[in-house]
């Protein structure tokens, strides 16, 4: 038992409420035995890989690379980072992940260590019961992400194996082109954690994260159960 650790679940419930990238199609559950007639209750379940809180392995948009089951495990459980830019979220829908933050965040809680994960809070998950509010409006994606700056300075100066965030995409809504996906993090082998919850509940440094996505070949991504172990002396969230 890890006494006086906190475990904080990072992990939307998932179902066919569950707000998609904009096309696709909800989980879909089927019961297939029921208690009174099998004896056993258990349910047939259709999903798109990246269905609610879910991961991204770098195959997912880099050809030839990992998929969701070769990633090491030992990359699956890493320290981990959280930068708080929700005053900014709060003010631009559009808003970026700056180097200048990055680095203000570094100044308050010492710089980034390489094999590290970095998660962005931007309070998103507060706008995922209102569709239009957490995608934006009808044909116009908008929501928070990580500055192409900002990641490159994450993977090639810091040397980060994992990217997390509590919108639809690393990448923000506007840039359809997905730069961070495409160029920075997923040919390098950084996967991404997307549509997170519960990140102010977690320190902006101290934390433990683990990942626990199935094994599943040949998989570019796939819901995953996401904790984070916050050890007892580690000071409250987020004072902003």
């Amino acid at each position: 038992m890890l006494t006086g650790f906190r475990v904080v679940d990072l992990t939307a419930e998932l179902s066919s409420d569950t707000v998609m990238w904009p096309g696709g199609d909800p989980p879909r559950a089927v019961v297939t035995d029921e208690h009174e007639r099998d004896g056993s209750f258990g349910r047939e379940v259709t999903l798109d890989e990246h269905s609610g809180t879910h991961f991204d392995a770098p195959v997912h948009f880099a050809p030839g690379a990992q998929t969701v089951s070769e990633v090491p495990a030992d990359q699956l459980v890493l320290p981990l980072h959280v930068i708080d830019i929700s005053a900014h979220a709060a003010r631009d829908p559009d808003a970026e992940l700056t180097v200048a933050e990055v680095e203000d965040h570094e100044r308050h809680f010492g710089e980034i260590a390489p094999g590290a994960a970095v998660f962005l809070r931007t309070g998103w998950e507060l706008r995922a019961g209102n569709v239009e509010q957490y995608t934006g409006p009808p044909g116009q994606l908008r929501f928070p992400g990580f500055g192409l700056s900002s990641a490159r300075l994450l993977v090639d100066g810091r040397g980060v194996l994992g990217l997390g965030i509590d919108t639809l995409g690393i990448d923000p809504g506007f840039a359809t082109d997905f730069p961070v996906h495409r160029d920075v993090s997923l040919p390098r082998g950084v996967w991404h954690l997307e549509n997170l919850v519960g990140l102010g509940a977690v320190p902006p440094v101290g934390a433990w994260v683990f990942v626990g996505v199935p094994k599943l070949a040949g998989a570019s991504g796939f819901p995953a159960r996401v904790l984070a172990l916050v050890p007892p002396e580690t000071r409250s969230p987020h004072p902003r």
